[in-house]
């Protein structure tokens, strides 16, 4: 028969948009311990149930549960929610900052401080993370100074990257922190790379990337995809899926049809559909897929279910184009919250030691940021203007010279 239908494009929309009243009922999601948790060499073929699943380990009463909880240690727990604190006053900081001219941009990571913190905590030191925006907590959990990277973020005097970057988009190579890129999409083909060239070297490090679950529908994801696949690299690729690309909703990019673990299926590797606002899940899963890395099985892909709670950036307002109190009615809650909840539980934490703990947090963050504004703040303070000849080429050639004479250098 022929089809006479008439023809209609579609345009995804949102469950909710301004003044509507938030709904999560389009996001599939498990009770805490029902997903499988499969050895780390199983055949992939075995695997193709898990990116419809979602690995969740801390229940609603901050007990862990289930095949996937991971035996972590008092201190680690505590390390992963000091950086997680640390992270969030540090945010709130710079914000400010960035309102009172201080800085040109930021960007928050409010309510998804765990994922950086559990992976930087589960990974080794000479792992590579080629991180997207709000991953700030990798660096707050291996202790990265706070004034440095306050520098890096006035971009003044004593930069670490002497200006050559923007403000926002800050690097820490020997915290194995490559540096961040407005071309996101381009973290997972760099990630790939590295890790195809430590398995060419007969290294045992791996690599990290991040995209955003916006970022999928760009072509270059797809590309670092299929050298994943084809090469076995050992790498994590993992997928934020924060619910919105600025003020694009998941759907834009295919949430709505299916999950973004799912898409591993097409390039014959792992995909895992891990709860984003869960530090024991996070590390549980970042701990398996750096197993079958190291294992020579190959790449894993990571969809982290979270919930952006604040502004997509300094330049954002997301009053208009997404409910009120949507953050407040994200089911998976607050990562922070769940992991003080759990350490109480275990009884390796109190209500009073909470608060004595993120006391010190704010003392050290406000230290730290004072120390980098006394060198001076964006604009008030540069880099040596001869920077921009050092450590570009091995050799200078000539007319790099005469223009570093011109000027004086």
């Amino acid at each position: 028969m022929k089809n006479t239908a008439e023809l209609s494009l579609y345009v995804p929309e949102p469950s909710g948009r301004p003044g509507d009243e938030p709904d999560f009922s389009n996001v599939p999601l498990q009770d805490a311990g029902e997903q499988r948790c499969p050895d780390t060499l199983t055949p992939e073929i075995e695997l193709r149930d898990m990116p419809y699943g979602l690995v969740r380990v801390l229940d609603d009463d901050g007990k862990a549960v289930g095949p996937w909880a991971p035996d972590l240690s008092t201190d680690h727990l505590m390390r992963g929610l000091d950086a997680m604190v640390r992270t969030r006053i540090f945010d709130d900081r710079m914000f400010r900052a960035n309102r009172q001219g201080k800085t040109s941009f930021y960007m928050k990571s409010t309510g998804e401080e765990a994922i950086g913190a559990a992976q930087s905590l589960c990974l080794g030191e000479r792992d590579m993370c080629f991180p997207t925006y709000r991953i700030l907590s990798w660096l707050m959990a291996r202790d990265y100074p706070m004034t440095a990277l306050g520098n890096q973020i006035f971009s003044n005097a004593e930069d670490p990257l002497k200006g050559r970057q923007l403000p926002v988009l800050y690097s820490a190579r020997d915290y194995g922190f490559y540096s961040i890129s407005g071309n996101l999409g381009s973290r997972l083909g760099h990630a790939v790379g590295w890790a195809m060239a430590s398995a060419y070297r007969h290294d045992d490090s791996i690599a990290l990337g991040y995209v955003g679950e916006g970022t999928t529908a760009e072509g270059n994801v797809h590309e670092a995809l299929t050298f994943a696949g084809v090469y076995r690299a050992p790498v994590i690729l993992c997928i934020t899926n924060n619910q919105w690309a600025i003020s694009s909703f998941s759907g834009i990019a295919g949430g709505n049809r299916t999950t973004f673990a799912a898409k591993a299926l097409a390039y014959g590797i792992p995909g895992l559909r891990v709860d984003g606002n869960d530090f024991l899940a996070i590390h549980a899963a970042t701990d398996w897929a750096r197993e079958r890395a190291l294992g020579n099985k190959g790449a894993t892909l990571i969809e982290l279910v979270t919930y952006r709670a604040a502004a997509h950036s300094s330049s954002d307002d997301p009053t208009r184009y997404r409910p009120k109190g949507e953050s407040e009615a994200w089911p998976l809650g607050d990562p922070v919250e769940r992991l003080k909840q759990h350490l109480i539980q275990r009884g390796d934490l109190t209500e009073d030691g909470y608060t004595d703990l993120h006391e010190d947090c704010e003392k050290r963050v406000r230290a730290a940021i004072r120390e980098a504004e006394a060198v001076g703040t964006l604009g008030q303070s540069k880099p040596s203007v001869k920077a921009m000849f050092e450590e570009v080429f091995k050799e200078p050639d000539w007319r790099q010279i005469e223009q570093r004479r011109e000027l004086g250098y």
